[in-house]
């Protein structure tokens, strides 16, 4: 019988088409994975209800997931539990910097203005920034510019 983990090393091969590096296991949308004998039920929780991802996350998993020694493969979205920025791995953090996004910091559910202002430029670390709109090209994201290397880049807001 298969199990939680090799779904979850699968799934590692799956990844946000918006950001090609980094798997739906490290945005942290997998929020259950249920086995029955040799049916799987994979639960989704995408970063925002519009997120024009969505239908190509589910056949990308429901593919994925179909290569190893299973049965029937099932997944669903849900919002019966929200997701939130602290759900993105430390490895999807690093990932979001590498591919130029300032990850969003952890946080405790109460936000401040003040959390978007210093954000550390991800080109050259430094948190001399300035928030240009908290309006990216998603809803997850915000623009920013850095007044040290005279960069703008985008911030994966912390939600």
């Amino acid at each position: 019988m298969i199990t939680k983990e090799e779904i979850l090393e699968k799934l590692e091969e799956v990844k946000d088409p918006e950001i090609p590096k980094l798997s739906v296991v490290e945005l942290g949308v997998i929020t259950d994975i249920d086995i029955k004998e040799n049916d799987v039920k994979i639960t989704m929780t995408p970063t925002f209800a519009g997120c024009p991802a969505l239908d190509v996350m589910q056949k990308d998993i429901k593919n994925a997931v179909s290569e190893l020694p299973v049965d029937n493969v099932e997944v669903n979205v849900s919002f019966d539990k929200s997701w939130n920025s602290n759900m993105i791995t430390e490895r999807g953090k690093q990932i979001l910097k590498e591919s130029g996004f300032a990850p969003p910091p952890n946080h405790n559910g109460v936000f401040q203005i003040d959390i978007f202002n210093k954000v550390k430029c991800p080109f050259c670390e430094s948190e001399n920034t300035k928030l240009q709109t908290p309006f990216g090209p998603t809803l997850c994201r915000a623009i920013h510019y850095c007044n040290n290397c005279h960069q703008a880049f985008e911030q994966f807001k912390p939600v």
